[in-house]
Parts: structure tokens; C-alpha cells; sequence
């Protein structure tokens, strides 16, 4: 596989960087993104191979950046997998499963995060 560009983007700077360490032991080249608008403009500067993207955030939630991303011609095609702690935060957040539902991201990984099961994910979507 040659190197992929993926970005991370999560307001969790200790996430980002777990992930980007188990990506770069993978051969990965990472961008870092530590909320959606950090995110958007990342995307802007270098289209990345895919994009692993946290809901909640703030400024711009991973909901609405991956709908962004799919409502355009130019990032459509770029996978997302969403990062989501969603199923726990339901009933104290504004954030519902229908949301979820109506993205149109490529995968879904649940927080706390096994980076072996996101690697399987990854790799699937950039082979």
C-alpha cells in the first residue's frame, strides 16, 4: 500500500495523537484537526485519502462536516469514518441516533476506540 494521507479530527488532543501514532506504525502520513472548522480548513489545504472524524465537537460537529463533505463534488468521494461516544451521550446531548443515521459516512467506530478494530476499518476503505 503506498502512503495515505489520513486526517484525524477530534477535540480530544490525546485521541488525535493515539491515533495518529498506531496510523504512522502503519505507514500512514497524519494531519491533525482538533475541531470541524480546524477540519474543513485541513481539507481545503490537502484533500486527504480519508478523514476519521469525532461528533462532538466543537464549533462545527462531525455531523455537519461530513455532510459538507458529501454534499460536494470535489470531497464526496473521500472516505469518513465517524468517531462516536453518540450511543452514550443521547440522553444528555442534542445529539440523537437519527443524526447518525442520516449521514452518509463510510464506517462508524465507537469511543472508547480499539485501534486494531479502526485499523481494520481504515484499511479497508484506503486499499
Amino acid at each position: 500500500m503506498s502512503e495515505k494521507y489520513i486526517l484525524v479530527v477530534d477535540d480530544d488532543p490525546d485521541l488525535v495523537e493515539t491515533v495518529a501514532m498506531m496510523l504512522e506504525s502503519k505507514g500512514c502520513e497524519v494531519g491533525r484537526a482538533y475541531d470541524g472548522v480546524e477540519g474543513e480548513e485541513s481539507i481545503k489545504e490537502r484533500r486527504p485519502d480519508l478523514v476519521i472524524l469525532d461528533i462532538m465537537m466543537p464549533r462545527k460537529d462531525g455531523y455537519v462536516l461530513c455532510n459538507q463533505l458529501k454534499a460536494s463534488e470535489d470531497t464526496q468521494d473521500i472516505p469518513v469514518v465517524l468517531l462516536t461516544a453518540v450511543g452514550e451521550a443521547v440522553p444528555s446531548t442534542t445529539y440523537s441516533h437519527a443524526d447518525g443515521m442520516a449521514t452518509e459516512a463510510d464506517d462508524y467506530i465507537p469511543k472508547p476506540i480499539d485501534t486494531e478494530s479502526l485499523w481494520e476499518v481504515v484499511s479497508g476503505l484506503i486499499d
